[in-house]
């Protein structure tokens, strides 16, 4: 019952074959156009997943899996992952393994910081060519380090030469953190076995990947929405792109021989150390990519942009939108005449971007560029089985 609780709850569509899932998306409110081009993978498509660790049904505090319930309603329990369609079984069978060595560990998990315990979330990444990435978070609590490093050790046996061998991990990465979210540079990533990074392919480019890197959870789809970036850019020969929130620099690579000239801006120092690597790699040369928060970097680079060169630009921001700053520094610049706006929840923050975009001049905040113009917005569907719809809206002036 709660697999199937938990599978209704996260992937709400998982019951219906996938035209019907289409229909549905088509009638949604949040979706602003029909006619999602069809998903080339369906089940078992997120190369990322991560897993709770928590209370289960049966009571078992030292349980791998995702919540169902809530906080307010006092009735949150952590459900293994085994009827979701969209997780791969590689993903499955690496949660299962850190389960069975939660619970041969003398160790307990940390639930709530305050009250102790160790062990906290798992992180899976894969790729199409088999590499694996595991990344577990711990609470170090009053351990010293020699008790650290036996903890360590003990992970390590586990998934190299105990049960956790069946796994086959490219890479197994441990934090300690005494946070709900650490970047590496607040608690830096410890390799304890395998390759740093795990590569995946697309649009015939290969990509090197950190362990706290973006890159899009659905790789199959994210080929067809780039390939419509692509297109709708209408980028040629003179075209300058600005890929801002890059990445490990997906989106500015796979255009970047169709443009003079890319720059890609991310957050994520590592991410930016995969893009510039993923640029030589590929033998690619004329991308240029810059690490610090959009809202630094942007307003610094537009506001002496002097290049006769059209400029068009491609956003890509987490849930929480673009910063201001950015937004204003895009709306003032005059060389930017389209823009791609890529957003996995358009009905939230990212609302907000698309209003201050598009209004009328306003001197008060900032924004007296002349206004853009919503021209088109495409539908991606790159979860499938969940009621969520990526979406590429393309504004012009």
């Amino acid at each position: 019952v709660a697999l199937s609780r938990l599978a209704d709850v996260a992937t709400p569509l998982w019951r219906l074959p996938y035209a019907e899932q289409l229909q549905v998306r088509t009638r949604s409110p949040r979706i602003l156009c029909p006619g999602c081009p069809l998903q080339p993978v369906i089940n078992g498509y997120r190369n990322k997943s991560s897993f709770s660790v928590n209370q289960g049904p049966d009571g078992n505090p030292k349980t791998v899996g995702l919540y169902v319930g809530t906080g307010r309603g006092g009735n949150i329990v952590c459900v293994r992952a085994d009827r979701m369609e969209n997780i791969p079984t590689k993903h499955k069978q690496v949660a299962q393994s850190y389960e069975q060595f939660l619970r041969l560990s003398p160790l307990q998990p940390c639930l709530l910081f305050h009250r102790g315990g160790h062990w906290r979330e798992l992180v899976v990444r894969t790729g199409r060519r088999g590499d694996t990435m595991a990344i577990v978070t711990f609470h170090p609590q009053q351990l010293g380090q020699e008790a650290l490093a036996a903890q360590k050790a003990s992970l390590k046996d586990f998934f190299t030469s105990g049960p956790g061998a069946v796994c086959a991990l490219t890479s197994l990465y441990f934090q300690e953190s005494t946070m709900t979210r650490c970047s590496h540079e607040q608690s830096p990533y410890q390799l304890l076995f395998g390759e740093q990074h795990i590569f995946e392919e697309l649009l015939g480019l290969k990509f090197r990947i950190s362990p706290d890197a973006f890159f899009q959870v659905n790789t199959r789809g994210a080929e067809v929405l780039y390939r419509e970036v692509g297109k709708l850019s209408q980028a040629d020969g003179d075209t300058v792109l600005l890929d801002v929130c890059c990445g490990t620099g997906t989106i500015g690579l796979s255009l970047a021989r169709q443009v003079s000239r890319v720059i890609g801006i991310e957050i994520v120092e590592k991410a930016v150390e995969d893009a510039r690597w993923n640029a030589a790699f590929n033998g690619i040369a004329n991308c240029e990519f810059h690490a610090g928060k959009a809202e630094a970097v942007l307003p610094r680079l537009l506001s002496a942009w002097e290049h006769e060169r059209p400029l068009v630009a491609v956003v890509n921001p987490a849930r929480a939108g673009l910063h201001h700053r950015v937004v204003r520094a895009i709306r003032n610049c005059r060389a930017i005449r389209r823009l791609l706006y890529v957003s996995c929840k358009p009905e939230g923050e990212a609302m907000r971007n698309f209003l201050e975009l598009c209004c009328p001049p306003d001197a008060q905040r900032k924004l007296m560029g002349e206004p853009f113009i919503p021209a088109l917005a495409v539908p991606f569907d790159m979860f499938p089985h969940t009621d969520h719809c990526e979406l590429l809206l393309l504004l012009t002036r």
